[in-house]
């Protein structure tokens, strides 16, 4: 039975939410501490979550654009994660969908789960057979939970630093919270995994919208510095994606704007340099663009061959004379 129920998980099949005894044979470990949180001014909600245990990400996070979010941990029931958003799309709060599933789970005393719904309505359950130290804190707009801690001093560090934090992006928000998980203690097996999911407060019409951020770090000796770099990265491409729209709308100064933000973020990133530059010899900055582009080519040369192909598509409009100018190498 035991080899069946991890052939069901391994190979992604879907295992009956009731299961016989015993209950949690063929689930997976991913005990870990968690939040589920929304921003109140904008309505986004958010999961972030760390672990001892690889790619906690992949089951721990769950969250639809205009429903809610889910974080399902400890001996971890997926199902949690779809159904209980079903259930919020039909209408039941947070509390009432999560315990509809409780009830009908014969493992729940093993789980560890939080719902948020979109009016900020929060509900969690701890079983009292989750590993010590094992706790929630669930309020308005936000839910913390762990199991498996060094310490008890894990949740009220959560607790404080949402609070703490109500001035930054939900993101932002979110990591700082993490990251006093694990100044209080975090993982007593230490740290392996980490994830972060953000989605809208709008129902999207397309699927591939839903999630606003989606990062992962399956496998890392610091998670959540991982975590927190590469959430800077996606933010530095939001800006790179606005200046891609700038220059489809001919808007170059915006363009000019957002690539320079995005630089300022990422100044490493050859890519945003780059397009940078193009927009400034768009906008006929050519003197400006030309030191740019030298740097660049200098540490990568494709960028070069790049340049020459970009006027055919219309991304790049200077006259033959610059555009000789620009590739020309020294």
């Amino acid at each position: 039975m035991k080899n069946f129920f991890l052939f069901l998980f391994f190979t992604g099949m879907s295992a009956p939410f009731f299961s016989q005894n015993p209950a949690i044979s063929g689930d997976a470990f991913a005990h870990t501490y968690s939040i589920v949180a929304r921003d109140s001014i904008t309505g986004e909600m958010a999961v972030g979550v760390q672990s001892h245990w690889f790619s906690v990400g992949s089951l721990v996070s769950w969250g639809k654009s205009g429903v809610g979010v889910v974080a399902t941990q400890s001996f971890v029931n997926p199902a949690y994660g779809p159904r209980g958003l079903e259930l919020m799309e039909n209408g039941k709060s947070a509390s009432a969908a999560l315990n509809e599933l409780v009830s009908k789970d014969e493992g729940k005393e093993y789980r560890q789960v939080a719902f948020l719904d979109n009016k900020g309505n929060s509900a969690a359950f701890t079983g009292e057979n989750c590993v010590e130290s094992a706790m929630h804190h669930a309020a308005e707009n936000f839910s913390v939970q762990a199991n498996m801690m060094l310490n008890d001093n894990v949740i009220p560090a959560m607790k404080k630093a949402f609070n703490d934090h109500k001035t930054l992006p939900l993101a932002e928000r979110v990591v700082e919270v993490l990251k006093a998980a694990e100044a209080a203690g975090g993982d007593i097996r230490g740290k392996q995994s980490a994830a972060l999911i953000v989605v809208g407060p709008e129902k999207v019409e397309n699927s591939w919208e839903d999630k606003k951020i989606d990062l992962r770090v399956d496998d890392h000796a610091q998670p959540l510095e991982e975590l927190e770099r590469l959430l800077k990265v996606a933010r530095a491409y939001e800006f790179m994606n606005k200046g891609d729209v700038a220059m489809e709308e001919e808007n170059v100064e915006d363009a000019l704007l957002y690539y320079g933000k995005a630089e300022e973020l990422f100044p490493a990133n050859l890519e945003m340099r780059y397009w940078k530059a193009i927009a400034l010899a768009n906008s006929g900055r050519i003197e400006e663009a030309l030191p740019v582009f030298r740097e660049i080519f200098a540490e990568d040369d494709n960028w070069r061959e790049m340049t020459t192909r970009l006027p055919a598509s219309g991304l790049l409009n200077v006259s033959k004379e610059d555009l000789n100018r620009i590739v020309k190498k020294p």
